[in-house]
């Protein structure tokens, strides 16, 4: 097979190339808050869990790969969200990185697992390179889809009460929700299991999400506003 050339007769290999990393803000709520999961680099710095690129791997695979060898976290669904570019973002060399986003309830993190609490959407910790940014955008999209369907990372379980999502909601919005306002929004979406809730407090019924419900088109949206 003959080797690709260009007008002036160079191959591919004559030009620079960037190296390609890939970067995962993997993130939960831990105490009514939400975080993000980091790892330390070498140098000691905060970083969200990331890789380079191998030859011949995909974008995916190397993220699976990060969060297996860097966070310990395996079979995370994960997306991703924009591919980081900036010149000079990284002071190693010319690096573009794939920013992914997912999210976590904090009981399946491994034990040990670092985590920085988030305040308008943003690591309250200095983090490496450009991945307070990646934070930004990985909230951002967790927004969007929890204002589409009802806990869809499953961050409170399987069952819970009305209460309990609209406080994972406070937490994922940053804000506190009108409480009948909010259960009048979801509640088509949510499924009774016929089931009270047992512990301290006042018994409450317990829902479960319904299968394939959405919540109504702008409805939270108009609430947050």
């Amino acid at each position: 097979m003959s080797t690709w050339t260009d007008k002036d007769g160079k191959t591919l290999t004559d030009y620079p190339r960037p190296s390609v990393a890939v970067d995962v803000a993997v993130l939960t709520v831990v105490d009514a808050e939400l975080h993000v999961v980091v790892v330390h680099t070498p140098s000691g710095t905060l970083a969200l869990p990331g890789t380079f690129l191998r030859p011949g791997e995909r974008l995916s695979d190397a993220a699976e790969r990060a969060l297996r060898s860097k966070a310990r976290l395996k079979d995370l669904a994960f997306q991703q969200l924009a591919m980081f570019d900036k010149p000079g973002r990284d002071d190693r060399g010319w690096v573009l990185s794939m920013a992914h986003g997912a999210a976590l309830a904090a009981d399946r993190l491994p034990p040990g697992t670092l985590t920085v609490p988030l305040e308008l959407g943003r690591p309250t910790l200095p983090l490496a390179f450009d991945h307070a940014e990646m934070v930004e955008s990985a909230v951002d999209d967790l927004r969007q889809r929890y204002a589409r369907r009802v806990d869809p990372a499953a961050l409170i379980g399987e069952t819970f009460t009305v209460l309990a999502l609209r406080r994972l909601y406070d937490a994922i919005f940053a804000r506190a929700l009108p409480k009948d306002t909010f259960r009048r929004l979801v509640v088509d979406a949510l499924e009774p299991t016929g089931e009270m809730s047992v512990g301290a407090g006042r018994p409450a019924e317990l829902f479960r999400r319904r299968a394939g419900a959405e919540l109504p088109p702008s409805a939270l949206g108009r609430l947050l506003g």
